[in-house]
């Protein structure tokens, strides 16, 4: 199968290698533009629309750097007890994060957003994927965090690395708990006018 033909040049708005590996699968030729967007949640501001808000600064401050694009803004954060985890900031964070995770179930959840430019034309999602994590003991809890891999993954954990071992089940789509829900952004894609399996 050929790869999809896009309507304009395709900007992932994001240094995230493991984002760009799950985009590379479908085949897309792509450019990387990080985003400059800080990612701060404002007072009383629902997970959801702190995402969805997120993706979508990403997408518009790259798109207002490019001629022509269309250019993905996606922000996925850890949900439990209300709380968005996002990147520990150091080892004692994220031993934290994976205390309040051990033996129970949380959301991840992404937003997306694809925006065109120029034309300025939005598209927009939120993803949510539920995650259970088995009982951690004190020791796993510490020698996963000196691994390194939690620090620059929301909620300490990486599922497609050693992460994988705390995880008991999930329930939604497992790309979504790695970084890129794309199942939906292949649906996001199509209204821009992106084909997959046409010849």
């Amino acid at each position: 199968m050929p790869p999809a033909r896009l309507p304009r040049p395709l900007i992932l708005a994001s240094a995230s290698p493991r984002r760009a590996g799950l985009l590379g699968r479908l085949g897309l030729s792509f450019s990387i533009v990080p985003s400059e967007v800080e990612e701060v949640r404002r007072p009383g501001e629902p997970p959801e629309e702190f995402a969805r808000r997120i993706a979508r600064e990403k997408a518009l401050s790259v798109a207002s750097r490019v001629g022509s694009g269309l250019v993905i803004g996606c922000d996925t954060i850890v949900v439990v007890d209300g709380d968005a985890l996002g990147k520990p900031s150091d080892p004692a964070e994220a031993r934290r994060m994976l205390g309040r995770l051990s033996g129970r179930a949380h959301q991840v959840i992404s937003g997306l957003a694809v925006a065109e430019q120029p034309g300025g034309r939005m598209e927009d999602a939120v993803v949510s994927t539920k995650v259970w994590f088995k009982t951690l003991t004190a020791g796993e809890i510490e020698e996963y965090a000196a691994t390194g891999e939690p620090m620059d993954k929301a909620g300490a954990y990486g599922i497609q690395e050693l992460g994988m071992l705390f995880v008991s089940r999930i329930e939604g789509d497992h790309n979504n708990v790695v970084g890129l829900p794309v199942f939906m952004l292949a649906r996001i894609l199509e209204k821009f006018g992106v084909r997959w399996f046409e010849r």
